[in-house]
């Protein structure tokens, strides 16, 4: 009996996936566990198992086809089963009969034309039917142009291109005047002036990109979040010069490697579980009060964005925060990330500082009420006890969701990201 394999939900937001890899072919064997195809879905890149073994009797897709969730991706059975009662239409038609048919039919049309009765006959598309044997005169350019008799008699004594002139006659016709006003000087220095500057050429031709999976839901997600969720945004301009020091002494060991980022992750998590309505979700009905503090860390990647999750950030130490940073960002740019590895996250950091950016808002990853977006560490003059001195300050930017939480609990929320990352021993306590 016949066994169609459907497209699995590979992730939470899934609603179809490409085929990105067949390792299958029809005609082969294949058993139970074998990995037949890589499928790029939303987050990443995934590995379909069958769990029959048998023939793979047909394909339904082709490597870069979308499928949809539930959808037929390919049927096994016995070698030369009857598969047609499954195919239900989903499966690429044979065009063969079709072309013999419109062969066929092309021919039959063609019997049925009647021959032409004047070989000699031609068919202009503007005069029509015209004999071969008879030609339309030809229109000079001269003849187009409302010329007076005596302006034509002039200018082909003077050699003049009547072509180069603009009638001031009546409806444009160029008269004797025109003529006797002519400067063939002035018009070859506007001609050689004009040839002094090359024509314009495009350098590149557009083209038009497949959308990804990732693309297509970051897009959807993103626009519900944005067009759905009340934003608002709270800026606050922190000293990092402890942070820094910090930092420094914990690299100088050489056992660890801290970047600003997971002083930044660590600081969030402690200021979260500190202020608890900001580890919240809107479910509709209800406000979730996350337990958990699992902070969620945006990573670029070729194809766009996606959001790991670290988990129970709140009781992890900096070089624990690190590490699993530094895996989780290699195998999201892999594309070797598993669902449970970006599914959980009650709050998400978007750090562009790297890059130079100085301040942005970022769009809040749902379900979570709020993201932090961390901008870069500025060389700035500060006042310190009255006098200006060199400082190291940083934005960050809170974009927070209004139906969850209100402006003084975000203020509050800032005020201790700010106040550990500017006594960072305070968070390692």
């Amino acid at each position: 009996m016949a066994i169609v394999i459907d497209m699995p939900k590979l992730s939470d937001t899934m609603s179809e996936g490409v085929i990105a890899k067949w390792n299958i072919k029809e005609g082969d064997k294949v058993n139970s566990g074998d990995i037949i195809a890589e499928v790029e879905t939303d987050k990443a890149t995934m590995d379909v198992e069958v769990f029959d073994s048998g023939t793979v009797l047909k394909l339904m897709a082709k490597e870069g086809e979308a499928v949809p969730l539930g959808g037929k991706m390919a049927i096994i059975g016995e070698a030369g089963e009857d598969i047609s009662d499954l195919l239900d239409g989903d499966a690429p038609k044979s065009t063969e009969k079709a072309d013999v048919k419109a062969e066929k039919k092309s021919s039959d049309a063609g019997s049925k034309e009647k021959p032409a009765k004047d070989e000699d006959k031609k068919f202009d598309p503007l005069f029509g039917d015209i004999d071969a044997d008879k030609t339309v005169p030809e229109q000079s350019d001269d003849d187009r142009l409302k010329v007076s008799p005596l302006a034509r008699k002039m200018a082909q004594d003077q050699g003049i291109d009547l072509g180069q002139l603009t009638g001031s006659g009546p409806n444009g016709r160029i008269v004797k005047a025109d003529i006797e006003g002519y400067d063939k000087t002035a018009v070859a220095s506007t001609s050689q002036s004009q040839t002094k500057y090359p024509d314009v050429t495009i350098s590149a031709e557009d083209k038009e990109v497949r959308i990804s999976q990732m693309r297509k839901t970051i897009a959807k997600r993103l626009a519900e979040s944005k067009f759905t969720s009340p934003h608002f945004y709270e800026t606050i301009d922190i000293d990092m010069k402890g942070a820094i020091a910090v930092r420094e002494s914990m690299n100088a060991s050489g056992d660890v490697k801290i970047s600003f980022n997971d002083l930044v992750v660590k600081a969030c998590a402690k200021a979260l579980r500190q202020n608890p309505k900001m580890n919240s979700s809107w479910l509709g009905d209800v406000i979730k009060e996350n337990g958990g503090v699992h902070v969620a860390i945006a990573v670029a990647i070729e194809d766009g964005l996606v959001t790991p999750v670290i988990r129970n950030t709140d009781i992890k130490g900096l070089a624990q925060i690190s590490a699993e940073t530094r895996d989780l960002a290699k195998r999201a740019r892999d594309k070797k990330l598993e669902p449970k590895d970006w599914e959980g996250s009650t709050f998400t950091i978007s750090n562009l500082g790297m890059f130079g950016i100085e301040e942005f808002t970022a769009i809040i990853n749902p379900p979570n009420a709020a993201i932090l977006a961390v901008g870069a560490i500025r060389d700035v003059p500060v006042i310190e006890n009255g006098q200006v001195v060199p400082g190291k300050r940083m934005k960050v930017t809170l974009s927070s969701d209004h139906r969850v939480v209100d402006g003084a609990t975000c203020a509050e929320f800032l005020n201790s990201v700010r106040k550990f990352l500017e006594t960072p021993a305070t968070m390692l306590l």
